[in-house]
């Protein structure tokens, strides 16, 4: 199986000024192609194969273009088959008309050939880029093949990922089935009572939201400054707070996405027999401007996904539930449904067999039950 691995980048002046001229060079070719593609479309033309814009691509360097050679071909190369991909998933309906890339809202990213890259412990060797720093030492594997390069900005750091073909040893013993309940009071409440808390209700995670509301609140008053005109330009303070709000939002990113890993590794290389969680309408979910914001700190969706791939990897059965299924609404017990259960009711009364119990642990233990009919059906 092919494992991603992404690592920061530590690049010194020079290398900086030439990602963003590699960043720039693929937004650049990817926007030139769809443009191609969409003007021949309307003039009753057929699909423009890649090959041959790349062609069309190699005479205008010598022409027009002479400052693509600036750069890896690679880039430009890649950038042309990445457009076609795009707008050939359009024709497919395997995704929405591919956009033109904006030089301020997209994210800067580039491919590199997998034959023009080599890995060493703390840096890496890039096509006319040379050798820049990595972060991390021996993160990615070397004296292997490398699939699919990307270098990208995410607005305060340059990284690099890497697709690495790797053999993952199964572990034989089976453990105890398991449902997952997951919800916004609890990031997941599992059938064999573990609760895993709500991230966002630590004093970390608070201390940070309180910082990022100063600082957007000063950054408010000097935008507001620039609408009135008091300020022609940006200031340096200004941009100082830009980076300083764009750190905070990083940070806590990455303290919900690591307490996600650390829950799904944990829950998925116990080897249960099989793990069942519901099958949840996120999107429709968001819509409830009550419980919208909550649900997207929560990263319910990044944690479906994250069990899914990793279920995959160590061979774990993974079963999802109907979205309709009333896991928190059945009694464990006797089976009764209660359908006046309100959100607000945490604990579950069963007017039928006077069962009591917590109506998240509740529903782990019937998603768990699900995924017994499940495997006999």
């Amino acid at each position: 199986m092919i494992v991603a691995y992404k690592v920061q980048l530590i690049p010194n002046k020079e290398q900086i000024i030439q990602l963003q001229k590699s960043a720039g060079v693929a937004r650049f070719i990817y926007n030139w192609t769809l443009n191609k593609q969409q003007e021949n479309y309307k003039n009753g033309g057929k699909f423009i194969q890649d090959g041959k814009l790349r062609k069309e691509l190699t005479q205008l360097k010598k022409t027009e273009l002479q400052w693509l050679s600036e750069v890896s071909n690679d880039i430009a190369k890649q950038a042309v088959k990445d457009a076609c991909d795009a707008y050939k998933r359009f024709f497919k309906k395997q995704s929405d008309f591919p956009q033109f890339k904006n030089k301020k809202k997209s994210k800067p990213s580039f491919y590199n050939d997998t034959f023009k890259i080599m890995v060493y412990k703390n840096h890496v060797q890039l096509a006319k880029l040379g050798k820049i720093k990595l972060a991390e030492h021996n993160r990615i594997p070397i004296n292997t093949k490398y699939y699919n390069p990307r270098i990208t900005f995410d607005g305060l750091h340059w990284t690099l990922s890497v697709g690495v073909e790797e053999l993952r040893a199964l572990n034989i013993s089976k453990t105890e089935s398991i449902g997952i309940d997951l919800g916004i009071k609890d990031l997941a409440v599992v059938s064999t009572r573990e609760v895993y808390k709500n991230i966002n209700k630590t004093k970390k995670i608070k201390k940070l939201k309180k910082r990022l509301k100063r600082q957007q609140k000063k950054a408010s008053k000097l935008y507001e400054k620039i609408k009135r005109k008091e300020i022609v330009t940006k200031s340096n303070n200004l941009k100082k707070l830009e980076l300083q709000i764009k750190k905070t939002y990083k940070t806590m990113t990455n303290i919900r996405t690591n307490h996600i890993h650390q829950m799904t590794s944990k829950l998925v290389k116990a080897n249960p027999e099989y793990i069942v969680i519901e099958d949840l309408n996120v999107k429709g979910m968001i819509k409830n401007r009550h419980l919208a914001r909550a649900i997207q700190e929560q990263k319910l969706y990044e944690v479906i996904r994250q069990i899914t791939y990793k279920c995959e990897w160590y061979n774990v059965t993974l079963i999802k539930a109907n979205r309709w299924f009333p896991s928190s609404k059945t009694c464990y017990q006797c089976g009764y449904i209660k359908k006046d259960l309100n959100l607000s009711d945490r604990i579950y009364k069963c007017p039928c067999c006077g069962n009591v119990i917590d109506r998240d642990y509740q529903a782990a233990l019937n998603l768990r039950e699900y995924g017994k009919s499940y495997i006999i059906t």
